[in-house]
């Protein structure tokens, strides 16, 4: 199934194109504009493409509250705190972001964000980001997704803990505001993902049941998880990245660091050309290689006038003589010429 292209900065994104790789600093940067800098830069050495923050505050996506609601008890690594203890440690200062994103366009990097309210979405805009990212636990949120469709940038859609009517309701969303460029990405809102809990089938499933592009936003520890998403065709990966794990960072335990992003980003690019084509192209070296295929050969002398047998004629390699489709049509006629051993037989003894 073809699914409408989406262009990001100079990236075209969908069928059979190059997959869209992002590194997603989120909270990496440990407080530290330094750590940040440092992380866009050696991103940019392990291979991504993009570079995606997120533009949030702590009272701008949750309360300084501490009553039972707003415990985090789920069975996460950051069981134990609050929500807004979290985000206080986690949200990326804003006043960097137009900073952060010069930078990573000095590099050659694609830089664009993820906005948790109103109020982002208007701080992104004045920084003229050539897309939005949806987060997982903002699908819900349809007036943010209006409101951000609305600015007529590409839209990519996390579903980490979405079912699919919520999906098509952001899709709606977006279209509402006649917004058509949407990516979807599967997402598993597990931290760090089980490689079991990847449930990568349902990229295709994505792609053919809403007729958009889909990607992979991935929280396993590993590097393979991506390449096998690659194979079913998603268009995008996207991985939180990390200077080194020690940094004390939320994310640490699912971000890749450089090394191992590097080697995700080699595997993917493997993986893309190892796809190939959607059709049985054989390449150049493939079809000399043909050469070493059977055909109809003498096996021994035949004169002009005896019968072609099954002890004279045989189906042998190399390729230069007739199919082997035509043997049972030669057996039992007489020779038109006189053949020597070892040489192809031609329509001319048909």
């Amino acid at each position: 199934m073809n699914n409408p292209l989406v262009q990001i900065g100079n990236f075209i994104i969908g069928n059979n194109s190059k997959t869209f790789i992002i590194a997603e600093l989120s909270a990496n940067h440990n407080q530290d504009f330094d750590i940040a800098i440092k992380t866009i830069k050696a991103a940019k050495e392990s291979g991504a493409d993009a570079i995606k923050l997120q533009t949030y505050t702590p009272d701008t996506i949750t309360l300084d509250c501490k009553n039972e609601y707003f415990q985090i008890k789920q069975g996460t690594i950051w069981d134990g705190t609050t929500l807004y203890q979290l985000y206080q440690k986690a949200y990326t200062p804003w006043e960097w972001q137009p900073k952060l994103k010069l930078y990573a366009e000095e590099l050659g990097l694609i830089c664009f964000s993820s906005p948790f309210d109103k109020s982002a979405v208007d701080f992104l805009e004045n920084m003229d980001v050539p897309a939005y990212k949806i987060a997982s636990f903002e699908i819900v949120d349809i007036p943010l997704i209006e409101y951000t469709a609305s600015k007529g940038k590409p839209i990519i859609i996390s579903t980490g803990i979405a079912l699919e009517d919520d999906i098509q309701e952001a899709i709606d969303a977006c279209k509402r505001m006649d917004n058509n460029q949407i990516i979807l990405l599967k997402c598993t809102s597990e931290y760090p993902t089980p490689i079991e809990d990847a449930n990568l089938n349902s990229i295709p499933y994505l792609r053919e049941k809403f007729g958009l592009p889909v990607g992979l936003s991935d929280h396993t520890t590993g590097t393979s998880v991506p390449t096998i998403a690659v194979s079913l065709g998603a268009c995008i990966i996207e991985k939180h990245f990390i200077l080194d794990r020690t940094i004390s960072s939320p994310d640490a335990r699912f971000s890749l660091t450089p090394n191992l992003f590097k080697e995700m980003v080699n595997s993917v690019r493997d993986a893309e050309k190892a796809l190939g084509k959607s059709s049985l192209f054989l390449s150049e070296k493939v079809l000399k290689s043909k050469e070493h295929s059977r055909s109809l050969f003498a096996v021994k002398d035949i004169k002009e006038g005896e019968l072609f047998t099954e002890e004279n004629i045989k189906s042998i390699r190399p390729a230069f003589g007739l199919h082997p489709r035509y043997l049972k049509q030669l057996l039992g006629k007489l020779s038109k010429r006189n053949i020597k051993r070892g040489t192809p037989l031609n329509e001319e003894d048909l």
